[in-house]
């Protein structure tokens, strides 16, 4: 069936429903990024692939609601389709929300399938229209029945790591989330999000590519805590040893009819990241207090263990960062290189270290104009054969058993121009003056991000994405509650954090630069003003020098750049071949 078929489908059965707007999030019962297969809904339904985005379909009008990272992708996906883009002015708004209020009538009907919807859009949307005399309906799925052949949910082998991995036992991470439900004066908390179930219990596994989570529920109260899983993804010696910890295992799809019948005075839940029909099913007597999941804040603190494996982690990645930049500066005149035969090459490089599990999300290697679309994903119809000439932006990142990468680096394939090498100068001198910050205890994501815009706004130059987003243990690589954005979100900087920092440049039909690096927050030091905070570079992998104008930085930055790059070649090169040691170190030569 063509997407154009499908959205003809969708509008007959909201018809013989009576529904007058049908909204579809990105999202699965869990609020993930990612998706497993069975929850690609926005794919099936419009062709659109992008990991952010809600479709809103009346029967005059189908609409795909996406960000400035998106636009040129949707266009491309959406054409043919019946569903046109709509560009969001802020991202993450429920801007669907207010158009449909502008287009329908009072008395209207506005449904969605609460399983893909959080509490907090599906709120959104209630507070927009409900006001407006629109009924909203969550809890209606029009796709199960039109979608043939649907995905079923994985159920591939999930394990546990132990303490030498993890640092931390997971009877204690269940008291450190019972303290804090304490605190909150709550009986039970419910735990939907992925990341945070396997961060709680030491839990990994494979249903989500990308993530090494598997899909589950977790339930806590005072006296025990259950885990909610499909069972044959469990050996009898890791449910045993899960009981050993006190958590018991049931059934996946027992945690919807454990909820409706929950016995208890109040209940924790976090609303950006529990689905509405979940939350909706909590009995009317039992007090929710909406609060962010304990473990989400715990989670971004690293313990010792985890720094220490992340330290490692890096240096092997940065060895197969190596191998991958020499291979690509001595094949790419051949003519044979392409965006999705590199992309290959380099997961074939990471592939050979000891540890690695996948990569931590599709590489984006974008090659001249492509490089302008920040998360550019190339396809056979898509794909540029490389030349000697132009920039290429390789963002990529590694799934290890003992820490998560996530770097981007531009190198120049041939025949610079000036502004290439002014945008790629003044976006490393951004990422410097992030790397460099030092900061009072309490300071907040979005100082973090004015500080690492400032060299790119003196010269009147922007990017359109957030400067930095925290970063899994052996997890999803975009973890919060951080973030380094314009946004004035009420979350502190604290030691312990592992955030990116990466700035960018993006010039439409020409070329992209983005210039990224993974810092760990750490104390600085004290003073009669305070306690001060600084950050701790952790990824290891050089960066190219032959772009810079030299001119556009201060001593400081071109201090900060010759330091890296030498730590760099330490660290790495005696885990290299002598050939390739004498590679790096004319990589790394001080400017």
């Amino acid at each position: 069936m063509k997407h154009i078929e499908k959205l003809a489908a969708i509008r007959e059965a909201m018809k013989v429903q009576g529904i007058d707007g049908y909204i579809i999030p990105s999202s699965d019962p869990h609020i993930s990024e990612y998706l497993p297969e069975r929850y690609k809904c926005i794919a099936w339904a419009s062709g659109f692939t992008g990991s952010a985005g809600t479709l809103a379909i009346t029967q005059d009008f189908a609409g795909l609601w996406t960000d400035s990272r998106y636009f040129v992708q949707a266009a491309e996906q959406l054409a043919g389709t019946g569903f046109e883009l709509v560009k969001l002015k802020a991202q993450g708004a429920a801007e669907y929300a207010d158009w449909l209020g502008e287009q329908l009538s009072a008395g209207a009907k506005v449904a969605f399938d609460g399983n893909l919807a959080s509490l907090l859009v599906a709120q959104s949307v209630q507070h927009t229209l409900e006001p407006l005399e629109i009924k909203v309906d969550g809890h209606i799925d029009l796709l199960s029945s039109l979608w043939e052949g649907r995905p079923e949910l994985p159920k591939a082998q999930a394990y546990l790591l132990g303490e030498n991995i993890t640092g931390q036992s997971t009877v204690s991470k269940i008291e450190a989330v019972r303290a804090e439900m304490k605190k909150n004066r709550t009986e039970a908390h419910l735990i939907s999000s992925l990341d945070d179930l396997a961060w709680l219990l030491n839990i990994r596994g494979q249903d989500v590519p990308c993530n090494p989570v598997v899909l589950g529920f977790v339930l806590i109260t005072a006296d025990k805590a259950t885990l909610y899983i499909e069972p044959s993804k469990l050996t009898v010696q890791a449910t045993e040893e899960l009981k050993g910890y006190g958590v018991d295992v049931a059934a996946y799809e027992d945690i919807f009819e454990t909820i409706p019948t929950l016995e208890v005075a109040s209940i924790l839940i976090d609303p950006k990241r529990t689905c509405f029909a979940v939350f909706d099913s909590v009995p009317k007597q039992v007090k929710i207090v909406e609060r962010i999941n304990p473990s989400t804040s715990l989670k971004a603190i690293k313990n010792k263990v985890e720094v220490e494996n992340n330290r490692h982690t890096f240096v092997k990645d940065g060895v197969a960062l190596t191998r991958f930049f020499k291979w690509l500066e001595e094949n790419v005149s051949s003519g044979e290189l392409s965006e999705l035969s590199i992309a290959a090459k380099l997961r074939g490089f990471r592939e050979s270290q000891e540890g690695f599990v996948d990569v931590s999300f599709t590489t984006i290697a974008g090659y001249l104009d492509h490089g302008a679309l920040p998360h550019y994903s190339a396809n056979e119809k898509s794909n540029y054969t490389l030349q000697p000439k132009g920039l290429l932006l390789v963002d990529s990142g590694g799934q290890y058993n003992t820490g998560t990468t996530d770097i981007t680096r531009v190198v120049t394939l041939g025949a610079l121009t000036q502004e290439e090498k002014e945008d790629y100068t003044l976006v490393l001198k951004g990422t410097i003056e992030g790397s460099q910050a030092i900061f009072p205890t309490g300071t907040r994501g979005y100082q973090i991000d004015a500080i690492t815009r400032r060299p790119l706004w003196e010269t009147l130059r922007n990017y359109g994405h957030g400067t930095g987003h925290g970063v899994g243990f052996f997890l999803n690589v975009h973890e919060g509650p951080q973030v380094f954005n314009a946004a004035a979100i009420d979350v502190a900087v604290e030691p312990g954090m592992i955030t990116s920092i990466e700035p960018g440049l993006y010039r439409v039909g020409k070329h992209g630069i983005r210039i990224e690096n993974l810092v760990l927050t750490r104390k600085a030091g004290s003073s009669e003003f305070g306690d001060f905070l600084d950050f701790e570079t952790l990824t290891v992998c050089y960066i190219a020098t032959d772009l810079i104008e030299k001119s556009l930085l201060d001593k400081k930055h071109i201090a900060w750049l010759n330091n890296y790059n030498q730590w760099v070649f330490d660290q790495l090169s005696i885990h290299l071949t002598a050939e390739e040691k004498n590679w790096l170190a004319e990589k790394c030569q001080a400017i």
